[in-house]
């Protein structure tokens, strides 16, 4: 697909170049995860997974389905145990059984495939939830909140509107928004389109671009190979729960390395880069 106003990769974005995170010239990940496993039963979903975010970085996971993608993200947000390994977030570990959920929402926020809105409450009111229940804020506090978010996706006269109302594009937005709202340090978002219907596509694609502009961190697992190119500062290819090659755009999406990563790309010619 295209994404709006696609044209020459914006030139005050990297364009895939990962920051330099050594040492000596930068801040600690924003997310780290080492040696990372994940079985179902015996099917092995991660094996042996590690992979780092910088703040700031837009980072997309590409591959089959059933490579362990989505998994990746429900581990960092704690949504499923891993087996082994370590992952920390904003210098909080996930994996440590001590730390409380509520700590580790307020460092992330996460975009659902299906939307996940709750059927009863209005737009405004799926956005208030989380700043009632984890934020504590006051019911007109937290309307405000929500309503500037709402408004920053596009959706400001929808505040009242059910889900049930909204357009898959909208419900998707509303999400967003509920992330948002949270202030949360770094957004996952999992495959966020993947439930629309083909014209609906570009208005999330939109709102997800200008928060990369906004130099939020992100790390998003999409099909959107076209938008991944103009959009992150690193891909990532997983297969069979292994990352096999990550780097810039233009070094996973035209000049791969690894056979498997070109065979997947070939499959998904309809993208232009």
């Amino acid at each position: 697909m295209s994404l709006p106003n696609d044209g020459p990769p914006d030139e005050n974005r990297t364009n895939g170049s990962s920051p330099d995170v050594s040492p000596a010239n930068a801040n600690p990940p924003m997310v780290s995860v080492t040696n990372v496993r994940k079985a179902f039963g015996t099917n092995t979903v991660l094996a042996d997974i590690s992979l780092s975010v910088a703040p700031g970085e837009v980072c997309c996971i590409i591959g089959p389905s059933g490579s362990g993608k989505s998994t990746v993200l429900r581990c960092i947000n704690r949504l499923v145990a891993v087996d082994a390994g370590e992952i920390v977030v904003d210098g909080l570990s996930v994996t440590d059984p001590a730390v409380k959920d509520v700590d580790l929402r307020r460092r992330v926020g996460m975009v659902f495939q299906q939307f996940n809105l709750f059927p009863h409450m209005t737009a405004v009111g799926n956005v208030m939830e989380g700043l009632r229940t984890v934020r504590r804020q006051s019911k007109s506090e937290a309307r405000g909140r929500a309503e500037k978010e709402l408004a920053r996706v596009g959706l400001a006269e929808k505040a009242d509107t059910h889900p049930a109302h909204l357009s898959g594009g909208q419900k998707q937005r509303v999400a967003i928004a509920r992330a948002l709202a949270m202030d949360p340090e770094m957004l996952l978002f999992d495959e966020p389109t993947s439930a629309l219907d083909p014209e609906l596509v570009g208005e999330v694609l939109t709102v997800i671009r200008s928060l990369a502009d906004e130099g939020r961190t992100m790390l998003l697992v999409t099909h959107e190979l076209g938008f991944a190119y103009h959009v992150a500062t690193r891909v990532i290819f997983l297969a069979e729960g292994r990352i096999l090659e990550q780097g810039t755009p233009d070094e996973i999406l035209k000049t791969p390395k690894e056979e498997r990563t070109r065979a997947f790309l070939a499959s998904h010619r309809q993208f232009a880069f």
